[in-house]
């Protein structure tokens, strides 16, 4: 993959937008962005852990170009009473919190002013450690909607009407637990921006890279020539295009095969 900065083929002022915001910002504060950009919104109880590391490097550029746009929605706005409670003890008991169906569902129904109600247009996700593992395939379908909302979960999950009643997708980054879906969101956010045609430099870097063909991504080498008594493969230096296709095919295969039997065996089936 290449550091090439994402280009723009206009920048004419009538194909950017700025969107309606609960807060007043300025243009300084939020980027513009193109109209129809892919626009990822978020609830979450922490809004400020955005943009984080996707403000950064490639998808941050991108973002300032207006290639794609990012929205926070504070769940606490939304919550009951004095103290703005977003949570409450569990139906049944049990230990911990659980995020409120009506707060929660006053957020998404915010967060779903000017979007298309078609779920395969416009997803809206439930980071949770029970939902469908998150991959490749899951990233492209990602990016070829119109933009996606995510809800953040905190505390023991959210009440599960409200999932129900907005048509809520879970997905899941692993089989373990986090503190709070925020992290998981920036994880996901990511593997899907880069996929939307001009966040990265070099198209064929997404083509090439671990998992897009079901494999994982053979070994990179790059200068010195020697390093610590260790050489570049000759085959990479030999200018023989043909074999260093067929050498990164082999390695990609072996690797799959020695650290992600799973994925061997679904690449295996294909095959026959």
């Amino acid at each position: 993959m290449t550091d090439d900065k994402p280009t723009l083929a206009t920048k004419s002022h009538g194909r950017l937008s700025i969107s309606a915001s609960r807060k007043p910002r300025t243009l300084m504060e939020e980027p513009a962005r193109l109209k129809g950009a892919w626009t990822a919104k978020i609830v979450t109880l922490f809004p400020e852990a955005f943009p984080g590391t996707l403000g950064l490097s490639l998808l941050g550029r991108a973002r300032e170009l207006g290639l794609w746009a990012l929205e926070t929605i504070d769940l606490r706005p939304f919550g009951i009473g004095k103290h703005r409670n977003v949570d409450d003890t569990p139906a049944g008991g049990g230990a911990g919190m659980v995020l409120r169906a009506d707060v929660v569902g006053a957020a998404l129904s915010e967060a779903a002013i000017g979007t298309p109600e078609d779920r395969a247009r416009w997803p809206v996700i439930y980071l949770s450690p029970r939902g469908k593992p998150f991959d490749q395939a899951m990233a492209r379908r990602f990016a070829e909607a119109d933009g996606m909302t995510l809800l953040c979960g905190r505390f023991e999950g959210v009440d599960e009407r409200v999932l129900e009643h907005f048509g809520v997708e879970e997905v899941s980054i692993g089989d373990f637990v986090l503190t709070g879906g925020e992290v998981a969101a920036q994880v996901l956010i990511d593997a899907t921006v880069r996929l939307i045609p001009g966040v990265l430099g070099n198209a064929e870097s997404a083509v090439e890279e671990s998992h897009s063909s079901g494999l994982l991504e053979h070994p990179q080498y790059t200068r010195p020539a020697e390093w610590e008594g260790r050489t570049i493969p000759e085959v990479l230096t030999s200018g023989n295009h043909k074999k260093i296709e067929a050498w990164r095919r082999e390695m990609s295969e072996k690797l799959t095969q020695e650290r992600r039997p799973d994925l061997w065996e679904k690449h295996a089936a294909k095959k026959d």
